[in-house]
């Protein structure tokens, strides 16, 4: 399944404090500023029954939704809405019933995605997103999709070397401190390992250094789920486990794909389960309002999702979003301009056969 790229350089893809009481008559010491909780999971084999006990493990706490997302989703900065600027386009060009349809995508929380080679480049991406989310109170959400061996030379192909990947989410880390902004770390990273084996000895030890370049910036770190009809769930807990789930708010399902919200959030809670310590979970449903339609690569008859939303914070899912931008294309299938490319026929169908709720 592969993922936005940028044609160019961007995709336009309580902790509680634990105060430690040491020593006895006067002596306080503050132990620790992110709680961990250890606990001791069975370990599993892929397919297979419970084995033996695994080491104790360390485990952040995971925050409410409404933590996670302090003041909800913001939406884009024009440089980076890409159907805003297509609406403008069609306006432009006199077209004003294509551009009041792509309004109604520009106007929706959509991710950022950075992929550019250029680490100036993504910083300036990252700086103006924030600056943007900052004015508006709400939260940027921004997708890493710059992993080396990127979508295993298909249509999404790219990414920078491997000397090159840690120092590049170091930086953009380093310009989304005190965002409090929301990172989904490489969409198919963890779920194509199944059907590219060159990426099974380098990729997840690759993904925790991302995971620990991340921490302390303040963000919300989630790592790729893959969907319901990717990989075994026994497989996939493992692999998270490896990348460093632990240490994130969870995964995300579904991104750039078309399965409905009750399949995966069925597979997510399972998913969860499995790996154990309670991680959270994001869907991306920014077009699978007619759910899965027999492929994952520009299907006909796909529909916009739901409004991109924060949850009330009871369960698990922390928040649908919209992950991929409608109306890019997913690759040259079906009919569709490269990947990353703007479709605007494919964009309009998407709005027609919008779910609506």
């Amino acid at each position: 399944m592969p993922d936005d790229p940028v044609v160019g350089s961007v995709h336009r893809r309580g902790a509680r404090r634990q105060w430690t009481a040491l020593g006895a008559v006067a002596a306080v010491v503050i132990a620790m500023v992110v709680v961990v909780v250890t606990v001791v999971l069975p370990r599993t084999e892929p397919g297979g029954p419970v084995s033996e006990p695994s080491p104790s493990r360390s485990i952040i706490a995971r925050k409410s939704a409404a933590a996670a997302f302090p003041g909800g989703l913001a939406t884009q900065p024009s440089a980076e809405n890409q159907p805003g600027r297509q609406a403008a386009a069609a306006r432009d060009r006199g077209d004003t019933a294509a551009a009041a349809e792509i309004d109604q995508i520009a106007a929706q929380p959509i991710a950022t995605w950075l992929t550019s080679r250029s680490t100036a480049a993504s910083v300036r991406t990252v700086h103006a997103v924030v600056e943007n989310a900052a004015a508006q109170g709400r939260t940027p959400t921004f997708v890493l999709y710059n992993v080396p061996d990127r979508d295993c030379g298909s249509y999404s192909k790219g990414g920078v070397s491997t000397a090159e990947y840690v120092p590049w989410v170091r930086r953009v880390a380093a310009a989304m401190r005190g965002s409090h902004a929301v990172v989904l770390v490489e969409p198919d990273a963890i779920a194509q390992i199944s059907n590219c084996k060159r990426l099974e000895t380098g990729r997840l030890p690759l993904l925790r250094k991302a995971v620990d370049a991340l921490s302390g910036h303040g963000l919300t770190v989630y790592l790729d789920g893959g969907n319901e009809n990717r990989v075994p769930i026994a497989t996939m807990a493992e692999r998270l486990r490896e990348a460093g789930v632990d240490r994130t708010q969870g995964f995300f399902t579904n991104v750039s794909n078309f399965y409905g919200v009750d399949p995966e959030r069925a597979y997510a809670d399972a998913l969860a389960d499995r790996i154990g310590g309670d991680p959270h979970f994001l869907i991306d449903v920014s077009r699978n309002g007619q759910g899965w339609r027999g492929t994952w690569c520009n299907p006909e008859g796909a529909g916009l999702g739901q409004t991109p939303r924060v949850t009330g914070g009871t369960t698990r899912l922390d928040a649908l979003l919209w992950v991929k931008t409608p109306g890019l294309s997913d690759g040259t299938c079906n009919g569709g301009p490269a990947a990353g490319q703007w479709w605007e026929s494919y964009a309009l169908d998407l709005v027609a056969n919008r779910k609506r709720a």
